[in-house]
């Protein structure tokens, strides 16, 4: 997939189809539709028929004849001018992207829409995020491709002005870096456990690294070992297959800068263990490993960008099998910092392998700390497959991460984490307990991984959000490589 930008205007543009966005309001609709009319007679039908009226998330499609280059015009609703955010426009873009791809386009030019209070740079970044994040498909082991699984290949992002075109094309080069680090993710969390387990996930981060920037070491288990990882070599105990730790380095701030650090749960396949999950929608458990996807494509983004921070990007990995040498309920667990915990439940050792990173994030003296992990099914019960969990003790990286939520359209709530939960965790046998039960889950588990934090920390449970049941406008169903384009925006804007 490629994305250019240009200076030129919508009758000389070389692509299959040309995208113009139209607004819904009555004065703004009637006079771009009375400009296109008269400029291209054959979209005049169309536009005077009422059956596109500029509604957001609606499109057209008007054949050109000979008065453009492209033989197709395609028209995408913004809805309303007032409150337009550019997550409309990313959306519009997607819808629009879809459309081509439905005609079997496979080179689509877009007019940057001027919008009031917006940059060019802005939109024609968020045209590009949602004209590329639509096209995704992870159709790598399908041997014979549907005849309707056109997708688009080549976007041109198109200004009249050319004093524009510098700025669209930073906005567009930003967004290729984004798009690539989602897909990334995608990539990842899709991939099957056959192909991809602890070893080929180091291996992965290793050529991304290289490729991107960025240093990458990976630790063996016997590395493991001598750390004390208990968590993650109890979580281990069941697999054939050796856990591993990765351990991400971008350095492109200040040697005096202390680093932010991302870390993301690794679970690359989950059986629940001892615990065993029902059988039905199992295989899902393949994408368990999305926040540690998610910080590797964070990594790759943040290191094309060559942002001016510190960050380090840790990743527990290991596969979590019940077999004889399994840890079982009632097992006692020590972690790298001597704190000890009592299994209830083998399938909550997402936690269990968090909670030695954070012990291990603890040796950086960071200034903030954010882990992303598909943690608790109670997440997806409370916020659904729309927002994702938030909590944890840095109110400043909290108030960062609701300001890019809403610039990315990857929401956060905000969960409380109340010391009256605390006794849900408690043991008879060992400092904590790693399961509080159903009621309150997402908020019992992050109150486990705050007993092996010591600086400002954030936890996102990303269950919900980061495995679709169904695709949306720019998401696809399965792996959405969630979190990418929240904490690359929130790294962008650190100051």
């Amino acid at each position: 997939m490629s994305v250019s930008c240009i200076a030129g205007s919508r009758h000389t543009a070389k692509a299959d189809a040309v995208v113009v966005f139209l607004a819904e309001d009555e004065k703004s609709f009637k006079l771009e539709t009375k400009k296109l009319s008269a400029e291209l007679p054959h979209a005049a039908p169309l536009l005077e028929s009422g059956d596109f009226t500029g509604k957001k998330n609606t499109t057209a499609t008007a054949y050109t004849g000979s008065a453009m280059e492209a033989k197709r015009l395609i028209f995408s609703g913004l809805g309303t001018l007032t409150g337009l955010s550019l997550e409309t426009v990313r959306q519009a873009a997607a819808a629009a992207a879809k459309r081509a791809a439905a005609h079997h386009c496979t080179h689509v030019a877009f007019e940057v829409p001027s919008l009031r209070g917006k940059s060019v740079n802005d939109v024609a970044q968020a045209i590009a995020e949602g004209a590329m994040l639509s096209q995704y498909k992870y159709d790598k082991y399908i041997t014979k491709k549907s005849p309707n699984g056109t997708l688009v290949t080549k976007f041109t992002i198109m200004v009249t002005d050319k004093t524009q075109l510098k700025a669209a094309s930073q906005g567009v080069a930003i967004a290729e870096s984004i798009v690539d680090g989602v897909t990334i993710a995608r990539d990842l969390a899709n991939a099957p456990n056959n192909e991809l387990y602890p070893e080929i996930l180091g291996n992965r981060a290793v050529e991304i690294g290289k490729k991107a920037g960025f240093k990458t070491t990976v630790l063996d288990k016997k590395k493991i070992e001598s750390l004390k990882m208990g968590g993650l070599l109890g979580v281990n105990a069941g697999s054939v297959r050796p856990p591993v730790f990765i351990v991400m380095e971008y350095n492109g701030g200040r040697k005096s800068d202390k680093p932010i650090v991302l870390v993301g749960k690794g679970i690359t396949f989950d059986t629940g263990g001892i615990s065993i999950k029902p059988a039905a929608g199992m295989s899902d458990m393949k994408g368990d490993m999305h926040g540690a996807a998610s910080v590797i494509g964070t990594m790759n983004t943040i290191a094309r960008l060559k942002l001016k921070v510190n960050v380090i990007g840790l990743v527990p990995s290991t596969e979590n099998m019940p077999s004889g040498t399994a840890m079982v309920p009632g097992d006692i667990l020590t972690f790298m910092n001597g704190k000890t915990a009592e299994i209830d439940n083998t399938d909550a050792e997402g936690r269990l392998i968090l909670a030695d990173a954070l012990c291990y994030a603890d040796r950086y003296e960071p200034q903030a700390v954010v882990d992303l992990a598909t943690l608790t099914g109670a997440c997806v019960i409370a916020l659904g497959n729309v927002t994702t969990g938030m909590m944890g003790t840095d109110e400043k990286m909290k108030t960062r991460l609701k300001e890019s939520a809403k610039r990315t359209h990857e929401y956060v709530c905000e969960l409380p984490l109340y010391d009256e939960y605390e006794e849900l965790i408690s043991s008879d046998y060992a400092d904590i307990k790693n399961s509080g039960g159903r009621g309150a889950g997402t908020i019992t588990a992050a109150l486990f991984l705050k007993h092996f934090v010591t600086y400002p920390w954030v936890h996102l449970d990303i269950a919900g959000t980061a495995l679709l049941p169904k695709a949306t406008s720019y998401m696809p169903k399965g792996g959405t490589g969630v979190g990418v384009r929240l904490l690359t925006d929130m790294l962008r804007n650190w100051k």
